[in-house]
């Protein structure tokens, strides 16, 4: 079934991961500069206020100018309608091809966000298995120090138990050692 090995592929593509991964990672690092812009746009903010009433009143006055304007222009509006067509399907035209060329950029965002997204993923699993790796020789160091402790400890406790039998039977005559069975010929040694 075509549609259920697209619909496979499509959740198997790790793509999509790597780019909101890397959309993330671009968001940090844009988050970082906002104290930095926010100290300035307050510093500029009562300059841009001035700013922005000079310019309100200079707006005033070409709001004027450019109702003479219109009045004017509504009036010599061309009348062929033809004309009028021919720059509207310009217009599209040229619409299309923007679209166009803002699809071709979208996709290459994309891929520049999941390309990032990936060496995040990957920066991240080599930091966990760093991680990890210094655990297991920590662990190794101190099963090593409690095996030492253990030895350590029943060395003691042998001594102990020499000293306690040699106590009870003080003069107590060796005894041979018991001899073990012979192994057959054909057995499997362990």
């Amino acid at each position: 079934m075509p549609i259920t090995d697209d619909l496979r592929k499509t959740l198997s593509d790790p793509t999509p991961l790597y780019a909101l991964a890397g959309a993330g990672d671009f968001a940090v690092e844009k988050l970082r500069e906002v104290p930095e812009r926010a100290a300035a746009i307050a510093a500029d903010r009562r300059a841009a206020q001035e700013k922005a009433t000079a310019r309100l009143q200079e707006a005033g006055a070409r709001l004027t100018e450019a109702q003479a304007k219109v009045a004017e222009s509504v009036s010599t509006l061309p009348t062929d309608l033809k004309s009028l067509q021919e720059k509207a399907q310009g217009l599209a035209l040229q619409s299309v091809g923007r679209a166009a060329e803002l699809a071709v950029k979208a996709r290459e965002v994309y891929d520049e966000l999941a390309e990032r997204g990936k060496v995040v993923v990957d920066r991240q699993r080599k930091d966990t298995a760093d991680d990890l790796a210094g655990i297991a020789v920590k662990a190794e160091s101190k099963a090593d120090a409690f095996a030492a402790g253990v030895d350590r400890v029943s060395d003691a406790a042998v001594d102990e138990v020499i000293e306690v039998a040699e106590f009870v039977e003080p003069e107590a005559p060796a005894k041979p050692a018991a001899k073990r069975p012979a192994q057959r010929k054909g057995a499997s040694k362990e």
